[in-house]
């Protein structure tokens, strides 16, 4: 890998049956047809524990808990990705509004919107739905790493 080049996540590509078998009911409708929660019921809305936040679908890395805050939306928010390449933003145009819509760049799934009325330093408010994502701890990440350490030194 060249140093300072970024490495971009490889795809994953299923097939419609293929990410019903391996998704809830719930994750499908969000990330596979675009659909969202209702506000305030998801997991991840009022959660703030250390950690940081994978795709649902693919396991991509997406946000950091040290930039979720409470929008007071009803939905988890958050300031900024983990990685600016981890996520893309679609012109949205569905429900007769113009909104950016935020997707995972490495299976394609609907994580949510993109608003521009977020808090400082970048003004923007990604307004995620739970079911898009799967939460790992400081620790279960820190005991993670041990692991794969240990399995190394094998």
């Amino acid at each position: 890998m060249d140093e300072g080049k970024i490495q971009l996540p490889e795809k994953v590509v299923r097939t419609d049956e293929e990410w019903k078998e391996v998704l809830t009911p719930e994750q499908y409708y969000i990330l596979r047809k675009k659909g969202t929660e209702r506000p305030g019921t998801g997991l991840y809305d009022q959660f703030f524990v250390e950690g940081k936040y994978f795709c649902a679908g693919c396991g991509n890395e997406l946000f950091d808990s040290g930039t979720k805050f409470d929008a007071g939306c009803g939905w988890p928010s958050f300031s900024e990705p983990a990685a600016e390449h981890h996520v893309e933003e679609h012109k949205d145009l569905s429900f007769g509004m113009v909104r950016t819509e935020v997707v995972c760049s490495k299976c394609g799934g609907h994580l949510g919107h993109v608003f521009n009325d977020g808090p400082p330093p970048t003004g923007l408010r990604y307004c995620i739905n739970s079911d898009a994502l799967v939460f790992k701890s400081a620790a279960q990440l820190r005991s993670e790493a041990d692991s794969a350490a240990d399995q190394r030194d094998m």
